[in-house]
């Protein structure tokens, strides 16, 4: 999630994004993919997508925030990048591919208790989510590759919140939970599994002795010493480690059963269970639209529904997950079946997700689109973020009367954005220059992206302005 504007450690405000997470087997195209709603406390907060070279990467790394100091490696690698257009309080990445097809996903914040914390306690000067995108992408070959990095980063220099980190590459996902000041563990999510992380302590049932685990070193001693675990079998670290409160109930948990009952319908579940699994699997192959649904939605079909027909009391019950405090949706695709200069396709939008698309950026390039990229504090109609949330905010005025044109605008742009992106990856082995020609594909997909939002934007002006209030049927 990304944070109001802070002054101090202090006046940190935790709690936001949602996480989804989809195994290559489970997915409909054989891909892996990791993916976030980047929220914060308020709700403008202006992005940028841009394209760290080797060359700008820095060296001697100093967070705003901690103050933290970081000797970094001289063999940095180029990588996509989301940071904050007001760099106040530090770049805060949000997420990225590198030029080795690996992502990288950090954060969602998570929920924590006091018996850790008692323990392990947060250390002010460590590193936190302004930090690690940058002290991490750049350097890594494999999305375990990431976790271990990530790890011992944490072991050396400590934490000041707790985190959920999401890694990938062809092959694998990586999902790593921070842990007190010090510690960590880390899943790799089954190849035919899915997963929705929401702002608590996501990982349950934890095998010490597995292949698909990692942790710190001493992380059961630590539970067995002093006594943390209170179950009678085995190691669950939502329960040792996590924070089961009301907040959950209302905040956390109904979106980890929302995008289940999407994915998984036929599996009953209460949206306040303390229990929901973390791995999970799906009753179809999961596609790009499935995640931007899910990370879109407001419990459409549903009494909680904040434009549905619920009673007062049931629509502002629980926390949707399509909310005006995304900030970006960014859903990171590695895939198979295809050259390594095109595997890698950053998906992205801006604004609240009810009125956005995401747009499937190829990530093998050495700039990205002006409107994606140049966002600052004023607002510009001129640039995607801004239009994004100008459309959002007129849709919510009047959501049932808009969403039809919501809905047809999305089906026509994801159509063209398939199209080009179909056209290109066909077209590449004939390409001399690929870079050149991906960013050439990518200010194409950014054009056709942002006059499909103006022409949205501007039937729903055309539109509702013949339902203003300020009217009179009495004709002059």
């Amino acid at each position: 999630m990304k944070r109001e504007s802070v002054s101090s450690m202090t006046k940190r405000v935790k709690g936001s994004c949602t996480t989804v997470l989809v195994g290559k087997k489970a997915s409909i195209d054989g891909s892996t993919i990791i993916s976030r709603n980047d929220d914060g406390h308020e709700a403008l907060d202006p992005q940028r997508f841009v394209v760290v070279q080797p060359e700008d990467q820095p060296r001697n790394y100093q967070a705003v925030i901690s103050g933290v100091k970081v000797e970094l490696p001289d063999n940095p690698m180029r990588y996509t990048s989301m940071p904050n257009s007001i760099l106040t309080n530090g770049i805060w990445p949000a997420a990225g591919i590198n030029s080795e097809n690996i992502a990288m996903s950090a954060t969602e914040t998570i929920t924590t208790n006091p018996r850790i914390q008692g323990i392990d306690p947060y250390v002010g000067g460590g590193i936190g989510e302004e930090d690690l995108v940058t002290l991490v992408l750049p350097y890594i070959h494999s999305a375990k590759e990431g976790v271990e990095r990530l790890g011992a980063l944490l072991k050396q220099y400590g934490t000041y919140e707790p985190n959920g980190i999401a890694f990938s590459d062809q092959d694998d996902v990586w999902w790593l939970e921070t842990i007190g000041g010090h510690h960590w563990a880390a899943v790799r999510i089954p190849d035919d599994a899915y997963v929705v992380a929401p702002n608590r302590m996501n990982i349950d049932d934890f095998d010490f002795d597995s292949a698909d685990t990692l942790c710190s070193d001493d992380l059961q001693a630590l539970i067995e010493d002093n006594h943390l675990n209170p179950d009678f079998e085995g190691y669950n670290l939502r329960h040792i480690f996590g924070s089961s409160s009301i907040k959950d109930t209302v905040y956390n948990n109904p979106r980890a059963w929302y995008g289940q009952k999407y994915f998984t319908p036929e599996v009953e579940q209460d949206p306040m269970d303390q229990d929901l699994p973390f791995i999970c699997h799906a009753n179809r192959k999961i596609s790009i639209e499935d995640v931007k649904f899910v990370l879109s939605s407001h419990f459409e079909n549903t009494k909680y529904d904040p434009y549905g027909d619920g009673t007062e009391a049931e629509k502002t019950l629980i926390r949707p997950i399509g909310i005006n405090r995304n900030h970006n949706v960014h859903i990171l695709q590695i895939r198979n079946g295809v050259p390594a200069e095109i595997a890698g396709v950053h998906w992205l939008a801006y604004g609240a997700n009810t009125f956005n698309t995401v747009v499937p950026f190829y990530s093998n390039v050495n700039d990205t689109p002006a409107c994606y990229k140049d966002a600052t504090g004023t607002f510009d109609m001129n640039n995607m973020y801004w239009l994004s949330c100008a459309t959002a905010l007129l849709g919510d005025t009047d959501y049932n009367f808009y969403v039809d044109f919501r809905n047809t605008f999305e089906l026509q742009a994801m159509s063209a954005y398939h199209g080009i992106q179909n056209e290109t990856d066909k077209a590449v082995a004939d390409q001399s220059d690929v870079q050149k020609f991906l960013e050439a594909a990518n200010e194409k997909l950014a054009e056709e992206s942002f006059t499909r939002q103006t022409k949205l934007f501007g039937d729903m002006v055309i539109s509702g302005s013949e339902k203003m209030k300020l009217r009179y049927n009495l004709n002059d």
